[in-house]
């Protein structure tokens, strides 16, 4: 049985000591009144829970999803052996993933277990309660407007977290940065 070939690496180990160590990702459903549901697909570095790559779409066609994966690759360049960690969704499970993620160490949340990919989880909640659910959005394009302006804008730039000594995730990630040149 395939299922029994995914692992949890991760182990919810959300705390990485360095940059691009550990990814993780989900997808999540914003309602826009005009064309019914849009995909956001997220990938956070769990070192800074900066989101490294998103993408909105209006399927959750495996193509569509992957996207979001290059591109986290392409802005990350790293050549380190990343865990990407995700919960067992058919796109995360596809052969076109699999083959996405070679190099990579892939790892999976428990069938049903949310808590394993509580970091992910856990944006796509505030994202919508800080932002997204407070006004009615009209389309695809709305929507994005709002994404891109939440975590462009504001979650990766200004926004404090706690797990970052109360910095944004690119003031935390500049701060490792120029103390780990040498």
């Amino acid at each position: 049985d395939f299922s029994s070939k995914l692992k949890n690496i991760l182990k919810r180990n959300f705390n990485p000591e360095k940059p691009n160590s550990a990814w993780c990702t989900d997808i999540t459903y914003i309602w826009t009144q005009e064309e019914g549901f849009v995909y956001l697909t997220s990938i956070m570095d769990l070192y800074s829970r900066k989101i490294i790559a998103w993408k909105l779409t209006k399927t959750m066609e495996v193509e569509e999803v992957l996207k979001c994966l290059e591109e986290a690759k392409r802005r990350r360049k790293t050549d380190n052996p990343v865990v990407i960690h995700s919960d067992r969704g058919v796109q995360f499970t596809s052969k076109k993933y699999y083959n996405l993620t070679v190099g990579m160490i892939g790892s999976y949340s428990k069938k049903g277990n949310p808590w394993d990919n509580a970091c992910i989880e856990s944006f796509h909640a505030l994202i919508k309660r800080e932002w997204l659910n407070r006004k009615k959005i009209n389309d695809y394009s709305e929507a994005y407007q709002m994404v891109f302006e939440y975590i462009e804008g504001f979650y990766n730039t200004v926004r404090i977290h706690s797990h970052c000594d109360y910095q944004s995730p690119n003031k935390y990630e500049k701060n490792y940065y120029q103390n780990n040149l040498n």
